[in-house]
């Protein structure tokens, strides 16, 4: 059996690492086994915070919706009642845009959504 050399494979694996860790300073660029643990540790937060993004825009939008309706008198929550029941599916990044760049739709889908009891 011919002897294995493991050369390739070890310099490809450290390479791989320190290409993920430019624009890193000092060390954490140039030693491997701190930009390894630096490399990895950005993965996890990367992933980590794809999902936690999608949380906060939600919550930016909600908090948009609630400041544009406080003047028109209504909650957030009555307002998202209303619109269920006028059969309106506008989703909430849709919403805190007509709030945020045209106040007069917002206002007129306000209107649609106020109980009228």
């Amino acid at each position: 059996m011919p002897r294995v050399k493991k050369k390739v494979a070890s310099r490809a694996r450290r390479k791989k690492y320190l290409k993920l860790a430019k624009g890193y300073r000092s060390g954490r660029r140039r030693l491997y086994r701190t930009a390894r643990e630096t490399v990895e540790r950005a993965l996890c937060y990367a992933y980590r915070d794809r999902k936690v993004r999608k949380r906060e825009f939600r919550s930016l939008w909600i908090t948009r919706i609630n400041a544009a309706l406080r003047p028109h008198g209504m909650s957030y929550s009555k307002f998202m009642g209303g619109l269920k029941k006028a059969d309106i599916a506008l989703d909430r990044k849709t919403l805190a845009d007509l709030a945020v760049y045209s106040p007069q739709v917002f206002a007129h889908i306000t209107d649609i959504t106020r109980p009228t009891a």
